[in-house]
């Protein structure tokens, strides 16, 4: 809940909402709203649907309306709080990091007059929100979250052993909630999704936007050399070498789903929600 103040640093009124072209000119969006904004001169790569009639009719020149932005943007956020993420060298835990990244775009999605919804991965059944707008939208968000967060936590000691469950299944579903243009961002590690995840991500993405959202822990970018310890919640304790890192691999990974329309971010665990606030600004600036 605190994040939201974190997030709402700099962020601009809905009223004041960029034009998403490059170039230094500040405008408004145009939109296809059912309210006129202006009416101007045709120009080349203007849609013909929108010529005035009477303004044409009147001056003997192509005159286009054009109208206030209405737009719907729905957002689902889909946390991965799985075993696999129940993991931290730093700071906190992967989960804990993704869960502050995805609340931050929350409640900058929410403030712009966005509808946000949730999907949870974990090792038991999904937890599922639909899209809503509002302050009490987000409400409801940060309390799954946290909710969902306890009960990953509590059943981690019965799903040590088992097999990682796909992600497969919680995407499908975040995919259900929402309509025809809608946003989805995930956070992940993106251990062990399924043999089927990256063929229905890249699917999903030729119907709707995808961000990724790739949380990394220092252990894995930078692991130094020798065996380590570890003990099990059963009482078992021990002594494991780690395969070797392989210096880059997440910004490969990234590069990868970018070749299919779908962007990320890195996001390094330790670095705190102060340094996820300006990642979250430019991740909710292409949503």
């Amino acid at each position: 809940m605190g994040l939201r103040h974190l997030a709402r640093r700099g962020a601009a009124p809905a009223t004041r909402t960029l034009a998403g072209l490059p170039g230094g000119i500040v405008t408004r969006r145009r939109g296809r709203g059912s309210e006129p904004e202006d009416v101007r001169l045709w120009s080349e790569g203007d849609d013909r649907r929108f010529i005035d009639r009477n303004a044409t009719a009147r001056t003997g020149q192509l005159h286009v309306r054009t109208h206030h932005d209405e737009r719907d943007r729905a957002v689902v956020l889909l946390a991965d709080f799985r075993p696999s993420m129940l993991f931290g060298t730093r700071r906190a835990l992967r989960s804990v990091a993704a869960a502050e990244a995805l609340a931050l775009l929350g409640w900058r999605v929410a403030a712009d007059g966005g509808r946000v919804g949730l999907a949870v991965a974990a090792s038991g059944a999904p937890i599922v929100l639909r899209p809503a707008g509002g302050e009490r939208a987000m409400i409801a968000v940060t309390g799954a979250l946290a909710q969902a967060h306890a009960g990953a936590l509590a059943a981690a000691p019965e799903a040590q052993g088992r097999a990682e469950p796909p992600l497969e299944a919680t995407l499908g579903l975040a995919r259900s909630l929402l309509p025809s243009g809608g946003h989805l961002v995930v956070a992940s590690a993106l251990d062990a999704p399924g043999p089927g995840f990256d063929e229905l991500l890249t699917l999903l993405a030729e119907r709707i936007a995808i961000r990724l959202i790739l949380v990394s822990d220092a252990f894995e970018r930078a692991r130094p050399p020798g065996y380590y310890p570890f003990a099990l919640p059963d009482g078992r304790r021990g002594t494991a070498l780690p395969s070797a890192t392989q210096g880059g691999t997440a910004e490969a990974r990234l590069a990868d789903y970018a070749r299919r329309g779908i962007a990320g971010v890195r996001l390094d665990v330790e670095a705190g929600p102060e340094a996820y606030a300006p990642l979250m600004e430019r991740l909710d600036a292409v949503l």
